[in-house]
């Protein structure tokens, strides 16, 4: 079973447990280290499910207190995330994030900064760095920078984009290509906007957090146009294939 049916396989079972009303609205989920043991998988895979679960609406994830299920009213609030593409997604986050970055920038304080720090190492790390793997480090550098900017709005859009993100599977797939591909650029690129961030430069800030989602768009196009050239590759040599079988067959 690949990683992906896994956690999906989780959180489906930690579905049946809400909807058979074993975990009732406004109730605290187990623990990951808990959920972890009774369900025999990593620590990791128990964070993915619980995204899984966030972006279909039935839990939300609090950061330092964890994970409370959601009056549903029978209804999960997946059905109001919009269908966006890989592209409009980042168009969005170049804006958002670009402000939240300089929001941030006069307010942050020595202990997010530092959470920062780490983020970035644990995105350098091949193995999960406690207990985060890179593309969740990821998130949380971003998720970071908005909730240092102290405006609700800002944090509340932040978290959005960050479920659109992991809503479609189009997006999922060309920011896991894009980030595999590009780690070097990724860590520099961070690097930069906590170098600016610990200047307390809105400007700088703003800047390089807009650099990185504009170098993001070009590598998201070439992934693109790439994996379209394989595509035809595939049919041509299909076609060749089929070719030759009817020609010798004749």
């Amino acid at each position: 079973m690949t990683e992906k049916r896994l956690y999906q396989k989780i959180a489906d079972a930690i579905l049946s447990l809400i909807e058979e009303r074993k975990l009732t609205p406004g109730s605290r989920l187990p623990g990951e280290r808990e959920l972890a043991e009774q369900f025999g998988v990593s620590r990791v895979i128990i964070r993915e499910a619980e995204i899984a679960l966030e972006t279909r609406g039935y839990i939300e994830v609090r950061t330092g207190s964890g994970a409370y299920v959601i009056e549903q009213n029978g209804k999960g609030q997946a059905e109001y995330l919009p269908e966006v593409s890989p592209f409009e997604l980042t168009e969005a986050r170049t804006l958002f994030e670009g402000e939240a970055a300089a929001l941030a920038a006069p307010i942050i304080s020595e202990e997010d900064l530092n959470k920062l720090e780490a983020s970035i190492f644990a995105m350098s790390e091949e193995q999960p760095h406690n207990g985060l793997s890179g593309d969740e480090a990821d998130r949380e550098f971003h998720m970071t920078i908005a909730r240092a900017s102290k405006n609700p709005a800002v944090i509340h859009m932040v978290e959005l984009l960050w479920k659109l993100r992991a809503k479609g599977r189009a997006t999922q797939s060309v920011y896991k290509r894009v980030c595999e591909e590009d780690t070097a650029y990724r860590e520099s690129e961070h690097e930069h906007i906590l170098q600016a961030l610990r200047e307390r430069d809105p400007m700088k800030a703003r800047a390089a957090m807009r650099q990185h989602f504009n170098r993001l768009l070009d590598a998201m196009l070439v992934a693109t146009e790439q994996e379209a050239v394989e595509k035809i590759k595939e049919q041509v040599s299909a076609s060749r294939e089929r070719f030759t079988i009817a020609r010798n067959l004749g």
